[in-house]
């Protein structure tokens, strides 16, 4: 059993990092002990913040090597880059979400962690959400038995206000629209839940905001299993964020996890009763500050298990291509116009392309 703390740092100081550094400061075997940004200010404002060391580069936080674990927080076209260097060197990687924006670089961090002997954590925190954990109880004791309907809806609000924070944002090349990035969470769970998918069909639209990538998304889903799905995607909705919602329906039960952030327990019934049921609307719904939700504590708490070699992964960079491959899809359905096979796929999106 390791005695000493785990040593953290945070690359890339924008608008999820604080989610990071929050959670590692409550977990007792977590140290943080630098932050990384190109920008110095921002690197310096955190550094401050944290009493920690401030670095303007991977290679000069690197070079200094006093770490064990690096969390990417940095453009999602840039994460396989950023984990790429920093496992090379050595040392593990929680990477957020979505763990690249091609399948190339996807395969490309599995094969460095391999080699390198490191873990490569991908970031999906909303599996640890309250509601997210009694549903998939119930899918594991088969209540449902046959699933036949699973459906995701993100209703959420980006105005112009916030992809012109960053000139990264709504781009092809180092974000994607809402489907990689806003939805990418809400797809793991579908898919999570209800098994590999077929094949998709896929409309996207640009409404309300000038960007090159989707502020709107439906896809209609056939399952390897048989049964359909719907993913409905949004970042149109005005003036605030609506709901970021799961429904799974099968031949013995039906439920809905709504809110803002799949964190409350809307509808849970089943065929075959249990005495517990009559709580778990009370007992498993949350009212988490914002749509990130509470799960980024439960997620480092597993990373910390399974470094300390007491629990498995639960996202693994394996467990992360998956839905990756599968947003990849839904784009060359939208692209092409065409119904996608989405394991005879091999084409890529225009997603990790400078357009």
């Amino acid at each position: 059993m390791r005695s000493s703390k785990f040593r953290f740092i945070i690359i890339g100081c924008g608008r999820i990092s604080p989610r990071h550094s929050d959670s590692l400061r409550q977990i007792p075997d977590a140290e943080i002990v630098g932050v990384v940004d190109c920008i110095p200010e921002r690197a310096d404002q955190m550094a401050s913040k944290l009493g920690v060391k401030a670095f303007y580069s991977i290679s000069e936080a690197i070079s200094w090597g006093q770490f064990d674990v690096a969390t990417i927080c940095t453009p999602s076209g840039l994460h396989a880059e950023h984990a790429i260097s920093v496992m090379r060197a050595g040392k593990h990687v929680v990477v957020e979400k979505p763990m690249a924006l091609t399948i190339p670089d996807a395969d490309q961090m599995i094969k460095v962690a391999d080699e390198f002997k490191v873990r490569l954590f991908i970031v999906k925190q909303n599996r640890f959400n309250l509601p997210v954990i009694a549903v998939r109880n119930a899918l594991e004791q088969n209540r449902f038995g046959k699933l036949t309907l699973g459906t995701v809806r993100v209703r959420w609000c980006r105005t112009q206000e916030y992809y012109d924070q960053d000139d990264w944002r709504g781009t092809w090349k180092l974000d994607g629209g809402v489907f990689a990035n806003q939805a990418s969470h809400h797809i793991d769970l579908l898919e999570w839940m209800m098994g590999e998918v077929d094949t998709v069909f896929t409309k996207t639209a640009t409404q309300l905001v000038n960007i090159e990538c989707e502020d709107m998304g439906l896809a209609i889903l056939k399952f390897k299993s048989g049964a359909l799905g719907m993913i409905e995607a949004t970042t149109a909705l005005r003036p605030k964020d609506l709901e970021g919602s799961l429904s799974l329906i099968g031949e013995k039960g039906a439920v809905e996890i709504s809110g803002f952030a799949v964190n409350q327990i809307r509808h849970f019934n089943f065929v075959e009763k249990k005495a517990e049921d009559a709580e778990v609307l009370s007992r498993f719904s949350e009212n988490p500050p914002n749509v990130y939700g509470f799960g980024h504590l439960s997620y480092f708490k597993n990373v910390i298990d399974v470094l300390n070699h007491r629990a498995i992964p639960m996202v693994d960079g394996h467990e992360g291509r998956k839905s990756l491959e599968l947003i990849n899809a839904l784009y060359v359905s939208a692209e092409t116009g065409k119904e996608i096979k989405v394991s005879e796929n091999h084409q890529q999106s225009k997603l990790g392309k400078k357009i």
